[in-house]
């Protein structure tokens, strides 16, 4: 009668102890942990040619290529604070707006993670009052630790 009481206490606690550890890691995911790469505005009438977008960067090759259309005209990719990215760890968000005949735009996103998904929230802010009369591109760009759950942006 003790041996079995023992066995079933021992279960308890195992099975405690797992469901714990699966609250802790779901806590995480609603917490999505983000990086701020670059934010800003690309200067002048689009000539990078990118178009208004919300990408998911998940390899190197891709990486490389954006940054090499962002520097097409100007080298804003100096002021990024990491270019080298472990994409076994990490994957990039991106989001451009249009090019805007005004500059104080911006971009801010909200980033969390649900069991299904990890959400992006998109929002477009535009200036209030005056603004300069200069041509430029919104953009912000963020690294997210690596997940297998959709990336999906409102």
């Amino acid at each position: 009668m003790k041996i079995q009481a023992l066995i079933l206490l021992s279960l308890v606690f195992v099975l405690n102890c797992k469901s714990n550890k699966i609250e802790e890691n779901n806590a995480k995911m609603k917490h999505s942990e983000l990086t701020l790469i670059a934010k800003g505005n690309l200067y002048g009438a689009g000539e990078e040619g990118i178009a208004k977008q919300n990408t998911v960067i998940e390899n190197q090759s891709d990486w490389e290529q954006l940054i090499a259309q962002m520097n097409k005209v100007n080298n804003v990719s100096e002021s990024f604070t990491e270019t080298k990215i472990d994409f076994s760890e990490y994957t990039i968000i991106a989001v451009f707006n249009d090019v805007k005949g005004s500059g104080g735009n911006s971009i801010k996103l909200d980033i969390s993670t649900t069991s299904e998904n990890t959400l992006v929230v998109v929002k477009y802010i535009s200036p209030t009052g005056n603004a300069t009369s200069v041509m430029t591109q919104p953009y912000y760009i963020t690294k997210i630790p690596k997940t297998d759950l959709p990336v999906v942006f409102q």
